[in-house]
Order: C-alpha cells, then sequence, then structure tokens
C-alpha cells in the first residue's frame, strides 16, 4: 500500500513508538515567538533544563507586540531575546529586523520539503505549503522540542482536496479556502492533514499555497500540504543552491515528498472553483461564509490589510492596485501591515506604500498585532474590521468587536466603499 507524503516525512523522521498511537519523530527545526516561548523558557529554567537542543535550528522572532506596548510585552521580550542570546542562537530577529513568524521564516529559507516544523502557534500549518510537515503545538510538547528536538503525534491520517476549475479574475486564494473552510466545516478536518492538490494548486504561486495552507487549521486541520514542486524549487533556490547543481535536481530530489497514487485516505474531496465569487464570513466562525455580494453594504469602520495569512507583497500588490488613485471612505480608519521588512522595502521601492498612505491608509511595521487584539488596530465593543487576517472569532480583534475575513482586493474595495463590497477586479464568468 502506498503512502501519504506526510506518511514519508513522518518515517523518515521516525525515533521511537513509545505506544502503539504514539509516534516520536525528529525535529528539521523549532520556531518561537515571544508570546508562547517565554511560558516554556521559564519552565525549562524552573526544571533546571534551560538548554536547547541544537541553536541552529531554533529560529526565534518577536513579532505579536512589536515594539512593546506596556511592561509585560516588555517582558516578554527581554526574556526571549535574552534566551537567545544566552545560547548562542543565531537566527533571532528583534525589533528592526523581526516580521510576521509564518511569512518571515519561509522568506529565510528556514522551510524545505520534508521538514518536520513545530512552533507554540496554530498557524505553523502555513509552512507545509513547501512540501512540509508544520504544527502548532502546546507548552509541553514546545518545551520537549527545544530541549530535545523530537515531538509525539499520532500517525498522519490525511483528507485529500483537489481543487479543480479555474479562478474567475478577482478571486483569489483567499477565496478559495474560505469556500473549502465552508464546505467542509471547522470540525471536517479535526486531528488530519489536508492535502491541497489539483490544477488550481500547480497554479498557484508559492504566497498563495501559504494563505491557503495557513488556514487549514481553521478546518481543525494538525497541518495543511502542498506537494514540492519547481514552484517550490524557484521560491527557495537562493537557499538551495550550495547544496544541489541545477534546478532540476533539486527537484528531483524533492519529488520523493509526493504521495503515491495508491495511498489512503480518509477523505477525498473535489472542490470546482470554476463559478467561485469573492467571499467573505458574516458570523464568528470561519465556516459562516457568503459571496461578498450577498453582504454589500454592510456596515465596517476599520479595514485591515496584512497577517501571516495575507500581508505578503503578491497581497499589497493587489490591495495598492484597487487603491490607486482613490480615496478611502471617512468612516473607516485603514490600517495595513507588510508582513516582513523585505516585503515593506519592497512596496516601497514599487510606490505601494505611497498609494496606501494617499489613499488614506496607516501603514505600520510588521506586526501580528491587530489580528489577536493586541495591538496595532483593536477593535472597540461593536466595531466591526473588514480584515485580510485568518480568524473572526467573537472578540478576536478586540472585545466586543466583528470581523469579517476577506480578501486583500475585496478589503481594499471595501476601505473605499466605506462598507463591504466586492473590488472592481472581480470579473464573474458569463455563461451562455
Amino acid at each position: 500500500m502506498g503512502k501519504t507524503i506526510t506518511e514519508k516525512i513522518f518515517d523518515l523522521h521516525h525515533v521511537d513508538n513509545p505506544s502503539e498511537d504514539t509516534h516520536v519523530i525528529k525535529l528539521d527545526a523549532v520556531f518561537c515567538h515571544e508570546i508562547t516561548t517565554p511560558v516554556a523558557i521559564n519552565d525549562l529554567i524552573m526544571r533546571n533544563k534551560d538548554r536547547v537542543f541544537d541553536p541552529e535550528k531554533i529560529k526565534v522572532v518577536i513579532d505579536h507586540v512589536t515594539p512593546a506596548k506596556d511592561s509585560k510585552t516588555a517582558t516578554q521580550g527581554k526574556v526571549l531575546r535574552e534566551w537567545a542570546k544566552r545560547h548562542e542562537i543565531k537566527d533571532f530577529f528583534d525589533i528592526g529586523r523581526n516580521g510576521v513568524c509564518h511569512a518571515l521564516f519561509p522568506e529565510k529559507g528556514f522551510v524545505r520539503p520534508g521538514f518536520t516544523v513545530i512552533m507554540g502557534d496554530s498557524h505553523t500549518c502555513t509552512h507545509g505549503a513547501f512540501g512540509a510537515f508544520a504544527a502548532g503545538v502546546g507548552t509541553t510538547d514546545l518545551e520537549v522540542g527545544i530541549l530535545k528536538g523530537v515531538c509525539a503525534f499520532k500517525y498522519p491520517k490525511s483528507i485529500k482536496i483537489i481543487i479543480k476549475g479555474r479562478m474567475a479574475e478577482g478571486v483569489y486564494a483567499k477565496d478559495v479556502i474560505l469556500s473549502i473552510i465552508g464546505k467542509i466545516g471547522v470540525s471536517g478536518a479535526t486531528n488530519k492533514i489536508i492535502e491541497f492538490v489539483g490544477p488550481v494548486v500547480d497554479y498557484m504561486s508559492m504566497e498563495e499555497r501559504m494563505t491557503i495552507c495557513n488556514m487549514a487549521v481553521e478546518a481543525g486541520a494538525t497541518c495543511g500540504v502542498c506537494y514540492p514542486d519547481m514552484t517550490t524549487v524557484e521560491y527557495l533556490w537562493n537557499f538551495l543552491k550550495g547544496d544541489f547543481k541545477t534546478k532540476d535536481e533539486a527537484l528531483k530530489e524533492f519529488s520523493k515528498f509526493v504521495s503515491d497514487s495508491d495511498a489512503q485516505y480518509d477523505n477525498l474531496i473535489e472542490h470546482d472553483i470554476s463559478d467561485l465569487a469573492p467571499m467573505v464570513t458574516f458570523g464568528f466562525k470561519p465556516d459562516q461564509i457568503k459571496a461578498v455580494s450577498q453582504m454589500d453594504s454592510a456596515k465596517i469602520d476599520q479595514v485591515y490589510i496584512g497577517s501571516c495569512t495575507n500581508g505578503r507583497i503578491e497581497d499589497l500588490r493587489v490591495a495598492a492596485k484597487v487603491l490607486e488613485g482613490r480615496k478611502i471612505s471617512d468612516s473607516v480608519r485603514g490600517i495595513v501591515s507588510p508582513a516582513t521588512p523585505k516585503v515593506f522595502d519592497t512596496a516601497l521601492k514599487e510606490g505601494l506604500i505611497k498609494i496606501f498612505m494617499d489613499a488614506g491608509f496607516c501603514v505600520t511595521n510588521p506586526t501580528c498585532g491587530a489580528c489577536l487584539g493586541m495591538s496595532n488596530g483593536v477593535l472597540a465593543q461593536d466595531e466591526v474590521c473588514a480584515s485580510t487576517t485568518n480568524r473572526n472569532f467573537n472578540g478576536r480583534m478586540g472585545k466586543g468587536g466583528m470581523v469579517h475575513l476577506m480578501s486583500p482586493a475585496t478589503a481594499a474595495a471595501s476601505a473605499i466603499a466605506g462598507h463591504i463590497t466586492n473590488s472592481d477586479m472581480y470579473k464573474p464568468k458569463v455563461t451562455k
């Protein structure tokens, strides 16, 4: 019987089976940020186990509240900063060099096909876009990963989602993943791996693949995975060319991380997006979705463009194209946060930052702050945000606030209109 990509990765990294249903695997990387890691660090210190398994394989960033907004967040940063220095962790990205972890770490080449990665962050599943197994974990698993370089999981069960058809003009990866979550529900992939395959995925850029894998967890999945291909190799080539003579050689090596044709799945779903329109959430769960046209004129107070889902350069280019030469409504405030310094710099050089500012947006440094209601865009009671982030839980962006999830194009168009609406980019297919 054949194996799925994740089964192949697990078998390659196998260390032990302390029980029949528990599989300990070796880790290629442990990612850390200042919200969840200080808890693990302090507990390890208390247990006289202030050690790291390999400082070369630990990657650290301050990204959720940056710069610090109060003494508590300053202390979180201090704990992380001192720990990284104490253990000579060279890949530590402090203020000025930092960015949103799930955008920064791939940009730095820290994820490769076949890798195993953990982090104390649920959206670690983003990195599965590279043909890796990447999972968010709790404090205890994070501590073990930091200390021993291993983590225990159940053997992976997978769902294959074959995405077929062709996206209409003005429909984006965010719309695709919202439609999938709407189809299978927030528990539709609980404790499973989602393999995203099919012609639509083959055509996607790495940034688009990261968007769909990022939100796999919103359907309950442990990880979202795409098969590595030449698009993957091209994205990583600057980091791979010391190990491979040619891109074809790298592709041949990474092609082993593709599921076998006779691999077994818990479920196989075909999802045709030929007639898909731009989507938006309407309630407090990511599977509560409607076409944007069904939410037209819905009230908003704030528009947020950024996050580990849609804060990359492709996202900013799309939003800026909608906004160019136009002003946002006086009734809303607009915030854009480029996901990394490189994204910010590229946007600056391409004139995108000027377009955002001329339109009336506040442009902030790279940060996760607004997404989970910590800084740089927190909502007040009864306020509503049109957002390119990944969660619309009740109070997610601030107590009593509501979040509508959407693509950067829809968010930009909504900022101009002062209410939820489709962008001019959307050109629905005409059927005869």
